[in-house]
């Protein structure tokens, strides 16, 4: 069974080694607990164990802002960045939702079109030759 809830700090463990798993590390652990703690980390749960998180804040012109979206390695292909996302779309307490990738993130660019976020800008020089690529949707055209 798979259920996306908001993450409670006695899944950091779990949250953090899914992180470790993607960048290699545990260097986010403080951030996560961070997010946790305020209510603004929500995860998808396979069978009990934790498949992927998001984390979010409202600090992006007093607009939701998805500032980090995982999924464990041997998780992805199955709808959990998607799933995680439009729970989000659906609870989100602002109107206007927006998010980033890389534009070398192709994967991630697909998620972001295929669940009905369009391109709403670029930023240059955050990663070296790499922009970020903004991306908005409106809750009420969910």
């Amino acid at each position: 069974m798979v259920n996306i809830v908001e993450a409670q700090i006695t899944d950091l463990d779990a949250i953090v080694q899914v992180d470790r798993q993607v960048i290699g590390n545990t260097s986010r652990k403080v951030f996560i607990e961070k997010a946790i703690k305020q209510g603004r980390c929500i995860l998808v749960n396979e069978d009990g164990d934790v498949a992927g998180f998001l984390i979010y804040d409202t600090h992006f012109f007093e607009c939701t802002f998805i500032s980090l979206i995982i999924v464990s390695p041997a998780k992805r292909r199955k709808g959990y960045a998607s799933q995680m996302m439009n729970y989000l779309v659906r609870t989100s307490l602002t109107e206007k939702i927006f998010s980033s990738t890389n534009r070398s993130n192709e994967s991630m660019q697909k998620v972001f079109k295929a669940n009905g976020f369009i391109q709403s800008g670029i930023v240059e020089n955050l990663d070296e030759g790499d922009p970020e690529i903004i991306y908005f949707k409106s809750k009420s055209l969910s």
